[in-house]
């Protein structure tokens, strides 16, 4: 299929493909499990009583998000939190801070290990198809879970940044859960979608290289 994200990755590495759907999966069901444990260290149970801390991705991402990555290669997730049973004024914005946390672990662990693989690569003279596809699917997952944090942590509803400022700011709350709020928010989030990706990826590609650099 002509213009397909799927057919068109496996003709440039059917490698990358594969790297690409592990790591979107992967990452967008730690980064839902990472507001879970937040949520229940802070007192609210809901994602236990939902049966959502589980390692399955249909779960958290859902039929439809899987359906729609599978022919647009654009995935979402979700962990259903009540904020209500949260013991302190700011849980919420640790609960909302835990998902981006994770993909930036996430990010930091897999520069670790590549970082230690070039150093061993470099020290015993390897190179070959093993080393050149490890190597691209941990920069690849740098890449993505960078991408992710920073999309996540823009203060536009319903990513997490917005639940964050509005934890610390009760007239931003105060906006965004108002009537003109949603539909302000809704138009922001759509701009931001739709407009972001152009300054997403060389964001994310550029913190990636930096972060390789101090490593090595």
């Amino acid at each position: 299929m002509q213009g397909w994200w799927v057919a068109t990755i496996w003709e440039t590495s059917p490698f990358l493909l594969l790297g690409w759907i592990v790591w979107v999966i992967g990452s967008i069901t730690l980064h839902e499990l990472a507001h879970g444990w937040a949520a229940i260290r802070c007192g609210d149970r809901t994602p236990i009583e939902t049966g959502h801390m589980t390692a399955n991705p249909i779960v958290h991402m859902g039929p439809m998000s899987l359906i729609v990555f599978g022919l647009f290669g654009i995935a979402w997730g979700a962990m259903p939190v009540d904020p209500s049973r949260f013991r302190r004024q700011h849980d919420d914005a640790l609960v909302a801070f835990a998902g981006p946390a994770m993909n930036l672990s996430l990010a930091f662990a897999a520069a670790v290990l590549v970082t230690f693989w070039n150093r061993i690569a470099a020290a015993n003279a390897m190179s070959g198809q093993f080393d050149t596809n490890l190597v691209m699917f941990l920069e690849l997952g740098i890449f993505l879970n960078i991408a992710l944090a920073i999309f996540n942590m823009m203060p536009v509803p319903p990513l997490d940044g917005s639940r964050i400022l509005a934890s610390f700011s009760p007239p931003y709350a105060g906006f965004i859960y108002s009537e003109r709020g949603h539909t302000v928010s809704l138009i922001a989030f759509i701009a931001l979608f739709w407009f972001g990706a152009d300054y997403l990826w060389p964001a994310a590609g550029a913190v990636r290289d930096a972060l390789l650099t101090l490593l090595g």
